[in-house]
């Protein structure tokens, strides 16, 4: 009776094996490589959008600057008779501009040409070397021109405490022309608001709005 003879793997057989494992290895590594690459390149876009974000709202306080110069001494809107009416020559409304839902000033939303009747082009802000231009609006928050009042306006109306600790004096019921006698009365003032459009790169807008008041 014979018995079969028993085989053996040869060398050739083994690393025939070692191959496969080696193989599988190398794919679940090229594998591990290109997730780490996409999540590098996603967290790269990301700090770039945050970064470039940044950098347009830095550029948007050219305008809002641009705004208070022109409240200021030797501005074109420095003296508050020249804010009971519109000036486009300093893109300035004394009344509140017609905004989209999201309280975004038409006019900077439409083209040059409907922009000129509230404003300006040549009041515009460029930087050359980013690439970018930034265009803004003062509206008046008032429902009509001229002389600005409760009735027509919103007003600043803090509420501050006068000489004695219980006495409460309303901005909007006491000026200092009214209540000479009481110097800590604050006068009532107009509230303005600045809208800024800033255009980067590729054509990418952004939007900045701020309010300040004027003496």
């Amino acid at each position: 009776m014979h018995r079969p003879a028993l085989s053996h793997p040869t060398g050739r057989t083994q690393r025939g094996i070692v191959l496969v494992f080696a193989l599988i290895t190398l794919v679940i590594m090229l594998i591990g490589a290109v997730a780490i690459s996409r999540s590098m390149n996603s967290s790269q876009l990301g700090i770039g959008n945050i970064g470039f974000k940044r950098d347009m709202t830095n550029q948007a306080e050219r305008a809002v600057q641009a705004a208070l110069d022109a409240v200021r001494t030797g501005g074109v809107l420095a003296d508050v008779n020249a804010r009971n009416g519109n000036l486009p020559a300093g893109n300035y409304s004394a009344v509140l501009l017609p905004s989209n839902p999201q309280g975004i000033p038409l006019a900077l939303l439409g083209s040059d040409t409907a922009f000129a009747a509230v404003g300006s082009t040549s009041n515009d802000l460029t930087v050359s070397d980013l690439k970018i231009s930034i265009r803004y609006v003062v509206d008046r928050m008032a429902t009509s021109a001229g002389a600005c009042s409760p009735a027509n306006c919103t007003m600043l109306n803090d509420i501050v405490y006068g000489g004695a600790s219980t006495e409460l004096i309303s901005a909007q019921n006491n000026s200092s022309a009214a209540n000479s006698s009481n110097p800590s009365a604050v006068t009532p003032q107009a509230i303005y608001r600045v809208s800024v459009r800033v255009k980067g790169p590729r054509n990418t807008l952004s939007f900045y709005q701020s309010t300040f008041t004027a003496n």
